[in-house]
């Protein structure tokens, strides 16, 4: 089982957006990477080098956007196209938006797990009953996500897809950080509680796979994924 990072900037600045002394876009690929998240993609423009720099030593390929008019449903596809051409067996991308930076890697680690056996619903963590980011999105449901409207929103892009029929499973991690982004400092944050019981119904370690891996990582940067339009707007084409 293989679940993707698709990290969404909509432009350099909300890439490099401080959290806690470091990009966020970088904290959000090191929690992802943590809680055995691969491959891990991040979507944004470039123009000055700014982002790739901030993710030097990371597992990252940095992904050139979708054209613009694609809107963020587009952006969403591309990252999973990305991912899908790093890994041919990703079955499922958590969709995270950069703002996001204070959610845990257990987060990532309970929803990977939760994936195994709920693989055909969309997951989304909640904190105090709102819900919130990364998404877990099973790749079968892409061609839905082709079809919701360009100039929809990215909430508005998952209540969308759940309108459509996706099946739907709200879990709460107890992870403030799925609520609560760069705009609240992260000694300000609510406290984290962490699930009462595993969100997939055992019981297990966090990163023991990673454990198990080899320390040293790859130390080059990311790899760079240009945009080449196949002609049709879409979750696998784009």
């Amino acid at each position: 089982m293989t679940v993707a990072a698709v990290i969404l900037a909509a432009s350099p600045e909300s890439a490099l957006a401080d959290a806690d002394g470091s990009p966020g876009v970088r904290r959000i690929a090191d929690a992802a990477w943590s809680g055995g998240a691969t491959p891990i993609v991040v979507v944004s423009f470039d123009p000055d080098g700014a982002v790739a720099s901030a993710l030097a030593g990371a597992p990252v390929t940095l992904a050139e956007p979708a054209p613009r008019e694609h809107g963020p449903r587009g952006q969403m596809a591309r990252g999973a196209d990305v991912a899908r051409d790093e890994i041919d067996d990703t079955d499922a991308v958590l969709l995270w938006p950069a703002r996001l930076a204070w959610v845990g890697p257990e987060t990532v680690t309970s929803l990977v797990e939760l994936h195994g056996v709920a693989p055909d619903a969309l997951l989304r963590p909640t904190w105090e009953g709102e819900p919130g980011w990364p998404v877990l999105l099973p790749v079968g449901v892409l061609p839905q996500l082709g079809a919701v409207g360009a100039n929809r929103m990215p909430p508005d892009v998952i209540e969308d897809l759940i309108a459509a029929g996706v099946p739907v499973r709200l879990v709460d991690l107890g992870d403030p950080g799925v609520a609560f982004d760069v705009g609240t400092a992260r000694a300000d944050l609510p406290a984290y509680i962490g699930p009462v019981e595993p969100a997939a119904g055992h019981v297990h370690e966090w990163g023991a796979g990673l454990a198990d891996g080899p320390d040293d990582g790859p130390l080059a940067g990311p790899a760079l994924a240009p945009y080449a339009p196949a002609g049709v707007e879409g979750a696998s084409d784009d």
